[in-house]
């Protein structure tokens, strides 16, 4: 098989990895990129005021009806 052709094919790579590292080294065009990880998920979680989270707790409260209505528990039989 070709040259050509063995680096074009991606399963005749795979099956030699010792020539793809080797071409890898010798391209002029992969040394010069620029190598930097990015971790997205490890940013600080940027911290919520107490009146924040207040209000937070309230909505959330605020969409839940109260169980100790009168009628919540006919509301919830007809549901």
């Amino acid at each position: 098989m070709s040259t050509l052709n063995t680096a074009s094919n991606p399963f005749s790579l795979m099956m030699e990895p010792e020539r793809v590292l080797k071409a890898m080294a010798q391209s002029a065009q992969l040394r010069s990129l620029r190598r930097h990880k990015l971790h997205p998920l490890d940013k600080p979680l940027i911290p919520l005021s107490a009146e924040e989270l207040a209000r937070q707790a309230a909505e959330e409260d605020a969409q839940w009806p109260d169980p100790h209505a009168p009628d919540a528990l006919d509301d919830y039989l007809m549901n």
